[in-house]
């Protein structure tokens, strides 16, 4: 893997930084670095989690796209139990007959209970649809998929969808304290550092960010939605849905319909 061209954020790095704008000491022990103050390091992996999801829903990272073949429907159960960790959200289904793959079509629950309610008319799948979760845990455990006609065989799926990338909080002990980054760490390190420094404002305040300084936290918000505009045209373009469906960057002078 190549280095990236930027100022990537190690867990190291991270710390030390974020540790410089809130003024906190740090000390290295056994080559990772932490805060002094045990209140800064007890905030630190929430402050890491709130930079990473908010960053990941405000842009949809291609990178977190991924495509998963583990999972099959079997005969007459036009149902399917899936790992709650799979995906967050599933983009496409495709059922794998032979050495082709045909593609599902996203529908609503009510459609097919009505159209495919008779467990003796089967077929090849070719609508699904989010069912729910499990009721053991609430949904913590597992979510269902419904899929209409009920299936007439086995039928291997193919699934793609988005999932949560790998936290900068899982490099915190030596080596990869000091060596390893994430895409988010790598590049785009000034938006994880603001959206951090939002969470993490109310500790340099005392948890009194409004009534010692109402501006901080404002001040943070801001930078991290100016940066963030930016970050959002460069991820449409890299998905194809910049200007004109294309990965040009917009053009004010000449811009073609869509």
């Amino acid at each position: 893997m190549t280095v990236p061209n930027d100022v990537y954020l190690t867990y190291n790095g991270f710390v030390s930084q974020l540790a410089t704008l809130t003024v906190v000491q740090t000390v290295t022990t056994g080559n990772v670095v932490s805060g002094v103050d045990p209140d800064f390091n007890a905030v630190l992996p929430q402050a890491i989690n709130y930079a990473e999801l908010r960053i990941q829903r405000d842009l949809d990272f291609l990178q977190s796209l991924v495509s998963n073949s583990t999972y099959a429907l079997t005969t007459g159960n036009n149902l399917l139990t899936m790992d709650v960790n799979s995906f967050i959200t599933v983009q496409t289904m495709r059922i794998v007959v032979g050495t082709k793959e045909i593609p599902l079509l996203p529908v609503a629950v009510p459609y097919i209970q009505n159209c495919y309610n008779d467990t003796t008319v089967t077929g090849p799948p070719q609508f699904f649809a989010p069912y729910g979760g499990d009721a053991a845990t609430t949904g913590a455990t597992s979510q269902f998929w419904m899929f209409g006609p009920y299936p007439d065989q086995n039928y291997p799926l193919r699934i793609r969808g988005t999932v949560r990338t790998i936290s900068l909080a899982s490099f915190n002990t030596n080596p990869a304290a000091s060596t390893s980054y994430t895409f988010i760490s790598a590049y785009l390190p000034d938006l994880m550092l603001m959206a951090a420094m939002i969470y993490i404002s109310g500790f340099q305040r005392n948890f009194g960010r409004q009534s010692d300084d109402p501006q901080m936290a404002v001040s943070y918000e801001s930078q991290y939605q100016g940066i963030l505009k930016g970050a959002m045209v460069e991820e449409a373009r890299r998905k194809f849905q910049a200007s004109g469906w294309t990965s040009m960057a917009p053009a004010p002078v000449a811009t073609p319909n869509r």
